[in-house]
């Protein structure tokens, strides 16, 4: 095999667009699809890839996840896999609580989502391919969430018990199993994007890949490394040996956004490949603002970040308060059940019919059956009046709830790929992610990626929302 190209793609360069020509330039040379492997971080960016290539689903059995590819090499079906009402039960059994982050999340990465941090630390020693004690022997958790080697090993003891009684798998489990395997199929060319957010187990599948392929690609960006948390490794992606090179036009990034970034990415202490590259040719602007209220969201489009769940909840309770329309991952602002009612019940006062759907849909908030052509659905319907209200304030501020919100709302973490004209930033940090990246270089390093994440969601200009406390503030 020829040593590997690695391509280190900063905001905007156009990264995915040169894997997908790569691609193509591999067809056009008489490489057929099914001996060309696309490896994508989550299951989105692999279905845009193979919507780029323009075939059939089918013709390109290999542009997925590393993980689909293993449990499609496995001949797995989704029941033989740990979903998360799965771990939500056992942690009933354990009498530990468990919701999942990414329910409602499109992008569906490899990594657990729960939030539950016995959980989380447990994949994270998989994904680093340490044992469970050593990972707990780092003290790199926060204490009041593990604040013992007994229960976590308990945890630890029951979850395999469950996965075995349940005959079960998770995504770590499908990765080993095709390692220690010989089912790897023989390939042309392999692209592997995203490739700063792999873990060490993830890296082995990787060499194994090498061992069966002509060619291969990495693709990704270190300053874009914010999957640590989970076990990703960055180090390993940029000592990997390879023929590197750097793409170096964003076609995102103004000037001003770019100057903001540099800030954030300078204070990383540990290895880090010194890229440059150029902004747009727009010069946009960043600055400061004490409050929202500083800013007119009822025009242009918005995307408003935050660093943590607890201050995105603050904000979205904010915006409501003010009746701005927004969508999180989570969905629309208001209650879709009221406003489609309300739809359905002015049309029938126009109208005098309507379909059985819409009947229905006025029918579980006017449960009397007294339909009055005469009100409003304003004064007839029995459901919470501050949702009528709010429903009825962002309708007449000229909003269409039919269509997506201007103002999408979202912490960096759940917005890596995004981006928008206009962000928002709130640089508020918070007491646990404070403490927590005092316990090493390493995590520090992996915060100021954060918000090199977050600055260069912004395409044109970045509003930097102080925190209340400047305490619990990230400096920029």
């Amino acid at each position: 095999m020829k040593k590997p190209i690695k391509i280190y793609g900063p905001p905007g360069t156009g990264k995915t667009f040169r894997l997908i020509r790569r691609v193509n330039a591999y067809v056009r040379t008489g490489t057929p699809y099914h001996k060309i492997g696309y490896f994508a971080f989550t299951k989105k960016a692999a279905k845009e890839a193979r919507e780029r290539i323009g075939v059939d689903e089918k013709q390109v059995p290999y542009f997925q996840t590393l993980h689909a590819f293993c449990f499609h090499l496995l001949n797995l079906n989704e029941s033989d896999i740990m979903q998360p009402h799965h771990y939500e039960a056992l942690g009933k059994k354990l009498n530990i609580r468990v919701n999942f982050n990414d329910k409602y999340n499109e992008e569906q990465t490899h990594f657990l989502t729960c939030n539950n941090p016995y959980f989380q630390m447990i994949q994270k020693s998989i994904n680093k391919d340490i044992p469970l004690r050593e990972e707990f022997n780092l003290n790199e958790h926060d204490r009041k969430d593990i604040n013992s080697w007994d229960t976590l090993n308990h945890i630890y003891v029951n979850l395999q018990e469950y996965k075995t009684k349940m005959h079960l798998l998770d995504f770590n489990d499908l990765v080993k199993k095709v390692i220690n395997s010989e089912k790897f199929p023989k390939l042309k060319a392999i692209f592997i994007d995203e490739a700063q957010d792999l873990s060490p187990l993830q890296w082995q599948l990787y060499d194994k890949l090498k061992e069966n392929c002509d060619d291969i690609y990495l693709a990704g960006d270190d300053d874009q490394a914010i999957f640590a948390w989970a076990g990703a490794d960055v180090n390993r992606f940029i000592k990997e040996p390879a023929n590197e090179r750097v793409l170096r036009y964003s076609r995102r990034v103004s000037r001003a956004v770019q100057e903001q970034s540099q800030i954030a990415v300078s204070k990383i202490a540990g290895i880090r490949k010194h890229k440059e590259y150029l902004p747009r040719a727009q010069e946009g602007f960043a600055s400061h603002i004490n409050n929202l209220g500083q800013i007119d969201l009822t025009k242009g489009k918005w995307l408003i970040l935050t660093r943590t769940k607890s201050n995105l909840l603050d904000i979205m309770k904010e915006l409501k308060s003010k009746n701005i329309y927004y969508q999180s991952n989570k969905g629309k602002s208001f209650n879709v059940g009221i406003y489609n009612g309300a739809m359905a019940y002015t049309k029938w006062i126009r109208e005098g019919k309507l379909e059985e759907k819409e009947i229905n849909d006025v029918k579980e908030y006017i449960p009397s059956g007294n339909w009055n052509p005469e009100k409003n659905w304003y004064d007839i319907f029995v459901a919470d009046q501050k949702e009528i209200l709010y429903i009825r304030n962002i309708i007449s501020g000229g909003e269409k709830l039919s269509e997506n919100a201007r103002v999408w709302v979202s912490t960096i973490h759940a917005a890596k790929g995004g981006e928008e004209d206009n962000v928002i930033l709130s640089l508020h940090q918070g007491s646990k992610v404070q403490k927590s990246i005092r316990l090493s270089v390493d995590k520090q390093d992996e915060e100021h990626r954060v918000w090199y994440v977050g600055i260069t969601r912004a395409r044109n200009n970045l509003y930097k929302l102080k925190s209340k406390k400047k305490i619990k503030e990230y400096q920029l």
